[in-house]
């Protein structure tokens, strides 16, 4: 592993933008990962709801080695340790169950659980994890939500996805307890299966400038 990822909070602290990606074709996945980082994100969630998941994440680690890769779509036991495997720097899980996180506990490798409501962040909150994914967002309460749970629950820092745009994406990161956003636009399905490395460069360089890591 080329990274140190050691906790879910290093991973917040990637990218105000987190691409995350559904491929298709494992051919995609170097150019991709390139453009990105031609555009200044150095992440990307490249989820396993495709065959071409884990070999995708196999290329990148193998051929991208600057690009941070993770896992996302972990939904049960057995794939954290493949999508460890593969190269995967870290793991980001829709929910969670109890099965589920004691398997990704024992990969070794950082993780952001999803969480949709106060009982879930709580119970996540229980185990240790205090950085985690908020999904789906915008069904679940979107800004409004975070916003209502950082009173009683100010320790705890969240990465929303799901119905984020790049025109909802800044009023997240304006929040204290969002570290960064998940957001599929980065690399559209149109964008990838047109091969169009410039737009997608494009969109990263905006998403990028969005709000540095620190900020």
């Amino acid at each position: 592993m080329n990274h140190l990822m050691n906790t879910a909070a290093d991973v917040l602290g990637l990218a105000p933008v987190v691409p995350v990606v559904a491929l298709d074709d494992v051919a995609h996945a170097v150019p991709l990962a390139e453009a990105l980082l031609r555009g200044g994100i150095r992440t990307i969630e490249v989820t396993l709801r495709t065959p071409a998941g884990l070999p995708a994440i196999e290329r990148i680690a193998a051929e991208v080695p600057e690009m941070v890769a993770g896992a996302g779509t972990i939904t049960e036991p057995g794939q954290a340790k493949r999508a460890a495997d593969a190269g995967a720097c870290y793991l980001v899980t829709p929910g969670t169950t109890d099965r589920l996180l004691d398997d990704i506990d024992a990969s070794g490798v950082p993780y952001l659980a999803g969480a949709g409501t106060v009982s879930e962040a709580m119970r996540l909150a229980e185990r240790g994890v205090t950085a985690m994914k908020f999904f789906p967002a915008e069904p679940s309460g979107g800004v409004p939500f975070l916003k209502a749970i950082a009173g009683p629950l100010p320790d705890l820092k969240f990465c929303p996805t799901g119905g984020i745009s790049p025109q909802t994406a800044p009023n997240y990161l304006a929040l204290p307890n969002v570290g960064c956003v998940g957001g599929s636009w980065l690399a559209a399905k149109d964008l990838l299966s047109a091969g169009d490395w410039a737009r997608i460069e494009q969109l990263a360089r905006e998403a990028a400038a969005l709000r540095s890591p620190q900020g």
